[in-house]
């Protein structure tokens, strides 16, 4: 758990934004996915990076819940 956190603390020092820049939705029932590409620019430096995303949704007690999310950086080759 600390280690989570850290990497959320540190992510956020970075003052990320966000923008979503390739979005595949599949949409079931009583669950949604989410995947795609994105880019986030950090407002403490200005650097640019690109990753992969995935969430999963599931409408559980009358709402909607993240049962799923995966990130990671997009591998410079494929770039």
């Amino acid at each position: 758990y600390d280690l989570i956190q850290d990497y959320f603390v540190g992510f956020l020092k970075k003052k990320p934004q966000g923008e979503i820049l390739e979005s595949n939705v599949t949409i079931g029932h009583n669950w949604c996915q989410d995947a795609g590409i994105y880019e986030f620019t950090m407002g403490a430096t200005g650097d640019k990076v690109k990753g992969r995303y995935s969430f999963v949704y599931v409408y559980e007690d009358g709402q909607w819940k993240i049962a799923h999310h995966h990130s990671s950086v997009m591998p410079e080759s494929i770039l």
